[in-house]
């Protein structure tokens, strides 16, 4: 079932994820549903907070992106990232690599909004599987460029909070005009 992707300006977004102790089938239905709702949109992310909810699960698809291609090992073998999708993470913990890239991201909460971001180039993360299973992930370019930006929302960080003063500058009037909206239709 696709869900309503909260946008900028529900305090939802700023939530940091209550950890998921078990898996059950509550988790496996909103697993499922944000996994529709995100290839509904047409992302390649989505974090339970932009969906309402405020757990540590999250969804990623990057298979269908041929213009900005990922990297991936998956428990130390190295595989293809299309093979690998969809991914659903559950309690991601993440450690960057130190050499940086700016890239351009969006975001679902953020209709028709793109800024350049400084981002790790690789990226390792630790998360559970819906099977319960532990799995580790080293990920490159795109796929890298999304974990961080979901497992960012999974702490209630959002990528204008990584974006230069300048691009958030240049974005203000939409990003407050976004804001109101989603405060008049909260009410």
């Amino acid at each position: 079932m696709k869900l309503p992707i909260v946008k900028y300006g529900n305090p939802i977004l700023r939530a940091k994820g209550k950890p998921i102790d078990e898996v059950n089938e509550m988790i496996r239905a909103l697993a499922a549903d944000m996994l529709e709702t995100m290839h509904g949109a047409r992302g390649v992310g989505l974090a339970a907070q932009q969906v309402g909810a405020a757990l540590q699960l999250t969804v990623l698809d990057v298979s269908e992106v041929e213009d900005r291609p990922s990297w991936m090992r998956l428990n130390g073998v190295e595989v293809d990232p299309a093979s690998a999708m969809p991914l659903i993470l559950i309690n991601p913990k993440l450690q960057l690599d130190e050499e940086i890239d700016l890239g351009n991201e969006g975001c679902l909460s953020f209709p028709d909004i793109t800024a350049d971001i400084d981002r790790a180039v690789s990226v390792r993360v630790e998360a559970q599987t819906l099977e319960g299973e532990t799995v580790i992930i080293e990920a490159a370019g795109l796929l890298a460029r999304a974990l961080q930006h979901e497992v960012d929302h999974l702490n209630g960080i959002l990528f204008i909070d990584r974006m230069s003063s300048v691009a958030k500058a240049s974005l203000s009037s939409r990003l407050k005009r976004l804001q109101k909206e989603t405060q008049r239709n909260l009410r």
